[in-house]
């Protein structure tokens, strides 16, 4: 399966290559919408992602997991041998507004780790020994989107 999981990483790291993150995106009133171009490019992001995780040994057992309360996901949850990961995914597709990883603040952490044990409430996972991963994506139009997976970047709180 890991096999696989490599083909399918370095086929959609290429298509990231070649065409970008930000695949053509509806056009309303004769404008692309820049919030529609930014989800876009997030969701390819997060497949780009979830493949790279894969390849990593990742298990993935769930993507964009949502919860009413607070509004939020958490975008790629995963056992990494016997540590359960909530990954979120960071992906910038311009130089500006500085590394991906930055954007990961304090509010941000509160909120996942909120919708984390919400998550292990749910599953009965009680005991299980778990972590907050960020993968950072940058990508720019014809050149290799650039990973890097920041394991435990920041504490259960």
């Amino acid at each position: 399966m890991r096999l696989f999981a490599r083909a399918m990483f370095g086929l959609t790291r290429w298509l990231a290559a070649r065409r970008g993150l930000m695949a053509e995106a509806p056009e309303e009133q004769g404008e692309t919408s820049r919030a529609s171009r930014s989800r876009q490019a997030g969701l390819s992001g997060e497949t780009l992602a979830y493949w790279y995780l894969r390849r990593e040994g990742y298990i993935v057992v769930a993507r964009n997991y949502r919860v009413a309360h607070p509004h939020g996901e958490i975008d790629l949850i995963g056992w990494d041998g016997e540590v359960l990961a909530f990954v979120e995914v960071k992906t910038r597709t311009t130089a500006s507004g500085g590394p991906p990883e930055r954007s990961v603040d304090a509010d941000k952490q509160q909120a996942l780790r909120r919708m984390a044990r919400d998550y292990l409430a749910r599953r009965r996972l009680g005991e299980v020994s778990c972590r907050f991963d960020v993968l950072a994506l940058e990508a720019s139009p014809g050149a290799p989107p650039v990973l890097r997976l920041h394991k435990g970047a920041f504490g259960a709180g």
